[in-house]
């Protein structure tokens, strides 16, 4: 049980008919106070001289009359010691007296005064958190980039800056880039996910507005009392207004798409931010959502001849053409390749677009079909001990690797054109690819 001894009184007093203590019951706040000395002694000798007419008329009306009364006195001790008390009075019947009840008005005080300034200390709290969140909706809305706060859960804006309101239509409780493609959606998510794996991800670029407008987006993952958020920074990409994008209605990125030559965007980092199906081709990856957050010098690295020195030169000279380097793909091949490139802005670039021309060089090529037979027979002997399911399916992949050499081998490597030819999606031929590798 909860020790409630401090909801007790400091006094009970027990009085006869004439004011005369009978009893005193006292609290261990008081039990030093020698308060037998009050036994047989009038009740308002024990009371401060100064004791108000008011306070005097009340006893007598619970001692004549048991009227109950409520009034406030300072109380003098026997130790010399005047504590201000609120005393309660009740009669037991005019014959038998009356009980007076004290609590000290110090503990009452005592309570208003703590809570005085737990209230002041609050407000202060008040006034610091209104002045924290001036500053951070100042900041918040002076930053030149979109930034805005997504559920996690629902992918719904929770708040957003004047430029995510005003350029990409992120109000509260709005969908997040609801008006995405099916291509860059995926993109999007592949994102996410990994921010939720790992608390932030590499930035992507998107077309995050009906003209088709490029944005890159970085997103990086914090907690809330609401629940998990995504804090999304959004930037435009330099120089890329409606007509960039889009004439007579027809989208740049389609013939980008289908360009027979690699063609890929970076950051000033040298981080993938796009990249057509020609570049995928080229580094030997199923989709560009792999290829997109990984650095260029992981595909470009030849010494004295990598990616970091075509930014650089880009960054001095303004562009480059034909310079002169090597792609390694993720299978091993090597090709021979001639860069043209060029940065988004002349004076400072901030992304650069290089345009990867297959130069006709190949070496140690591991996209050049594995084991490619002249004949879809197997050797009779390799059918020793093999059951009829193990032959069938050996004679099969033989005919498969085949149809694959062909294809390849008739559209000069091109995996996009080969996979169409073949019936295939680009993604299962890279996959028969790596399994043939492996044997």
């Amino acid at each position: 049980m909860p020790d409630r001894s401090d909801t007790r009184p400091e006094l009970t007093l027990t009085l006869d008919k004439d004011g005369v203590i009978q009893n005193v019951v006292r609290a261990k706040s008081l039990a030093k106070e020698p308060l037998d000395a009050w036994l047989g002694r009038r009740w308002g000798e024990m009371m401060e001289p100064a004791i108000d007419d008011g306070a005097l008329q009340k006893i007598e009306d619970v001692r004549l009359r048991g009227d109950s009364s409520c009034f406030q006195v300072r109380q003098r001790f026997p130790s010399g010691r005047e504590l201000a008390m609120e005393y309660t009075t009740f009669s037991l019947g005019k014959k038998a007296g009356f009980v007076a009840i004290g609590r000290s008005l110090e503990a009452i005080s005592e309570l208003q005064s703590r809570l005085q300034l737990a209230q002041e200390a609050r407000e202060r709290d008040y006034w610091k958190m209104r002045e924290i969140e001036t500053r951070y909706r100042t900041l918040f809305d002076a930053t030149s980039e979109a930034v805005a706060l997504v559920g996690v859960s629902d992918l719904r804006v929770v708040e957003a800056n004047l430029c995510a309101t005003k350029n990409l239509d992120l109000a509260p409780g709005a969908p997040f880039l609801a008006r995405l493609d099916e291509r860059d959606r995926r993109v999007l998510d592949e994102m996410l996910a990994k921010t939720r794996e790992e608390g932030r991800a590499p930035g992507v670029v998107l077309r995050a507005t009906p003209f088709g407008q490029l944005w890159s987006l970085r997103a990086s993952l914090m907690n809330a009392e609401s629940g998990a958020l995504y804090l999304c920074q959004l930037a435009p990409m330099r120089d890329q207004g409606p007509a960039a994008d889009k004439a007579d209605g027809f989208s740049m990125r389609t013939f980008v798409d289908r360009m027979p030559d690699a063609f890929v965007v970076v950051d000033r980092d040298g981080v993938v931010q796009a990249a057509n199906d020609a570049f995928l081709d080229l580094v030997q990856i199923g989709s560009e959502a792999a290829a997109i957050g990984r650095k260029l010098t992981r595909w470009l690295s030849n010494p004295g001849a990598d990616a970091n020195l075509v930014i650089a030169l880009v960054q001095k000279h303004g562009d480059v053409r034909r310079f002169q380097t090597a792609i390694d793909g993720e299978l091993g091949q090597s090709t021979g390749v001639e860069i043209s490139a060029i940065g988004d802005d002349a004076s400072q670039p901030s992304y650069f677009g290089l345009l990867i021309r297959d130069s006709g060089h190949r070496r140690a090529t591991a996209e050049a079909p594995p084991r490619a037979v002249d004949n879809a027979s197997v050797a009779v002997d390799d059918f020793d001990n093999r059951t009829l399911e193990q032959i069938v399916k050996m004679t099969t992949e033989t005919i498969e690797r085949k149809a694959i050499a062909r294809a390849l081998e008739r559209f000069r490597g091109n995996r996009t054109v080969a996979a169409r030819h073949l019936g295939l999606s680009r993604q299962s031929l890279h996959a028969k690819l790596k399994k043939y590798k492996r044997e």
